[in-house]
C-alpha cells in the first residue's frame, strides 16, 4: 500500500542535503558556533528544502530546557480582555522570545485555583522561567515560585521582594509626581486621587508621588483606592464626589479607571476640564478614546516588556542582572 504520509525528515536528511556532517548540522541548529559561513548557509538552505523541524522533546532531554516561558497574570481573567496594557506586554514578550526560538504560555492566577495550577505547572518542569505580571505583595504564589527554583522576573517591582525578584518597571513615583505638579501649576487646589491596589507598585508608588507634591493637602478623604478596572474607577469617582463635593481635579492611577471617572463626572454634570480636571496614567489606547481625550502619564510599556524578557533570558544564561526603571512622560490633552 502506498504511504499516505510523507516520511518526516531527520537531521541525517539535512546533513545529506547540505553536504556536511551530522555534527555540523547540530552545531548550526543549536547555535554553538565554530561553523563556517558557507556551511551554515548550506545547512539553513537544507532545513528549508527538506522541511526539517527540530524535535523539541528530544532537545529538552539533552539540554534540560523546555523552550517555553510562562507569563503569570495575577488578576481575574476578565481583566486580561479589558485592560489594553496586558495585550501590549503579551505581544512584545512573544516577539522577543520568538527571536530565541522560545514560546510564551499565558496562565491566569487571579484566584486560589489559578495559583495552584501555576504552582503545579512550574513544579512539573514545564517552563524554563516565569514572567510575573501585576503581582501583588503577599501573594502565596510567590513562595511556590521560589520553591520551584524556576527563574522569575517581574514586570513592575514585587513589593517586599525587590531585592529577590529582578524587575523592569516604569518610574511610577516620578510619573505621578509630574502629573500632580502639573495639576497644581494649572491652579487646581482641591485635587483628589484614585489609586490602584496598594499591594502593587502602581498603587503604592503612584500614591507616594502624589503625596510628595501635596503634602498635608493630600488628606485621607481626598484619596480613594480601586482596582484598575473601569467599573472600579466609576465607583471610586462617585465616592470622591460624595466626600469632596468641591473637588476641582483628580489624578487617576490608570487610564481605564480614568475612563470610568469621566463617565461619572459627565453624569453628575461636572464639566471636564472646566469644573474638574482629570489626569490618567499609562497612555494606553483608552487615553485617546475618551471624550475629552486624557491628559496622562506615558509609561514605555513596550520597552518595559522588552527589558523584562531580557532580564529573564539573562538569568537563564546565568548572567548577573539589575533592576531596570525607565522614565515616564507627561502627555497633555484636553481633560486637564
Amino acid at each position: 500500500m502506498r504511504d499516505l504520509a510523507r516520511k518526516r525528515p531527520t537531521i541525517n536528511d539535512v546533513a545529506a542535503a547540505s553536504g556536511v556532517s551530522r555534527g555540523t548540522v547540530s552545531r548550526v541548529l543549536n547555535e554553538k558556533g565554530n561553523v563556517s559561513l558557507a556551511a551554515e548557509t548550506a545547512v539553513r538552505r537544507a532545513v528549508a528544502e527538506t522541511g526539517y523541524v527540530v524535535n523539541r522533546a528530544a532537545r529538552s532531554l539533552k539540554t534540560n530546557r523546555t523552550g517555553s516561558i510562562v507569563m503569570v497574570l495575577s488578576e481575574p481573567q476578565e481583566r486580561l480582555f479589558e485592560d489594553p496594557n496586558f495585550s501590549v506586554l503579551m505581544r512584545v514578550a512573544t516577539n522577543q522570545l520568538a527571536e530565541r526560538d522560545m514560546s510564551l504560555v499565558l496562565m491566569v492566577a487571579g484566584d486560589d485555583g489559578g495559583r495552584d495550577r501555576v504552582a503545579r505547572y512550574l513544579r512539573g518542569g514545564h517552563a524554563d522561567g516565569a514572567l510575573l505580571i501585576s503581582t501583588h505583595s503577599g501573594d502565596p504564589l510567590l513562595e511556590a515560585i521560589e520553591r520551584s527554583d524556576v527563574p522569575a522576573v517581574a514586570c513592575g517591582a514585587v513589593l517586599g521582594r525587590e531585592s529577590v525578584i529582578p524587575y523592569a518597571a516604569a518610574d511610577d513615583r516620578g510619573g505621578a509626581r509630574a502629573m500632580t505638579e502639573y495639576l497644581v501649576a494649572r491652579g487646581r487646589r482641591r485635587i483628589g486621587m484614585i489609586t490602584g491596589p496598594l499591594d502593587t507598585p502602581g498603587g503604592s508608588l503612584r500614591l507616594e508621588g502624589f503625596t510628595s507634591v501635596l503634602g498635608r493637602r493630600a488628606t485621607k478623604q481626598m484619596v480613594v483606592h480601586s482596582d484598575y478596572s473601569q467599573a472600579g474607577g466609576e465607583a471610586a469617582m462617585r465616592r470622591l464626589l460624595e466626600t469632596v463635593p468641591d473637588l476641582d481635579a483628580v489624578f487617576v492611577a490608570s487610564d481605564l479607571m480614568a475612563a470610568g471617572a469621566l463617565q461619572v463626572l459627565h453624569t453628575a454634570g461636572r464639566r471636564v476640564p472646566d469644573d474638574v480636571a482629570v489626569g490618567g496614567f499609562d497612555d494606553s489606547a483608552v487615553a485617546t478614546a475618551t471624550r475629552p481625550m486624557l491628559t496622562t502619564v506615558r509609561q514605555p510599556l513596550a520597552t518595559v516588556a522588552e527589558e523584562t524578557v531580557r532580564l529573564l533570558t539573562a538569568l537563564l544564561d546565568d548572567e548577573p542582572v539589575e533592576p531596570v526603571v525607565l522614565p515616564t512622560e507627561l502627555i497633555i490633552r484636553e481633560s486637564a
